[in-house]
């Protein structure tokens, strides 16, 4: 019999909010998402934490931050401890996402060791996957995203594999115009379970993989409709209400 995995969909607000701004769309997500059978999270600024500890607290929406430190404590000016991030009862924090591989030059060990850190701290890190165009015109897609996953997997034992999210993001359909069919983000998320089964059927039955190209009111539900797609993490579309409804209600 195969798992259930319940559908997870994720608002990541990147470098976007302010405190007024950010009370309207909390107070209508709120308002519309309270019977939905999925899980609905917003990955925010670490800095809006507070607010959203104060706003969601004992809701229906759980609530995560962007990046998480590889390092425990000490001197590392900036930085923020996974420990800091339990402080605001924090659920979930994203390691690895595109733009901090991109413009932090972050390395696949580095990105491992940030979900470690976040595991010790009971925060399930959502592991960022995925190629670039000039990677996937040159037939290197498997290639990339598997050798992304085995750099956290070769860090996690079994029980920890199970308990962590993964997301993949064709850094080639973000913003560009270009699209993946579901068909195709569907093959990559076959092969990121089989990777993970290869190590722990236990794990790859429970792990969820979220779709993180672009997911939008038009095309949630085809996308969300695939086997090995297990909900969304949502860039732009998750900072307009109705959008992100849209999506929590396409699931």
């Amino acid at each position: 019999m195969t798992l259930k995995r319940r559908t997870l969909i994720a608002g990541n607000w990147k470098m976007n909010g302010g405190l007024a701004v950010n009370a309207g769309l909390l107070l209508e997500l709120l308002s519309s998402s309270v019977n939905s059978p999925c899980e609905v999270l917003v990955c925010v600024p670490s800095v809006y934490l507070a607010q959203c500890e104060s706003m969601l607290s004992n809701t229906s929406i759980v609530y995560g931050a962007q990046d998480v430190s590889a390092h425990s404590a000490g001197a590392y000016t900036g930085e923020v401890s996974s420990a800091m991030l339990a402080d605001f009862s924090c659920k979930y924090v994203i390691v690895g996402h595109s733009e901090r591989r991109a413009y932090h030059h972050e390395s696949n060990e580095l990105v491992a060791q940030k979900a470690l850190q976040a595991l010790r701290s009971n925060i399930c890190p959502i592991v960022c996957v995925g190629e670039t165009l000039e990677q996937r015109e040159a037939g290197k897609t498997n290639e990339i995203v598997i050798a992304q996953l085995r750099s956290v997997m070769d860090l996690l034992d079994d029980g920890a594999l199970a308990r962590i999210v993964v997301a993949y993001e064709p850094v080639w359909a973000i913003g560009t115009g270009k699209t993946a069919t579901p068909e195709m983000a569907q093959d990559v998320h076959a092969m990121l379970r089989s990777t993970l089964a290869e190590r722990s059927e236990f794990a790859a039955e429970r792990v969820r993989i979220l779709y993180g190209g672009s997911m939008k009111p038009e095309n949630a539900r085809e996308l969300l409709a695939m086997p090995d797609i297990d909900g969304g993490l949502i860039g732009g579309a998750s900072l307009k209400a109705v959008d992100f409804l849209s999506i929590v209600a396409a699931a």
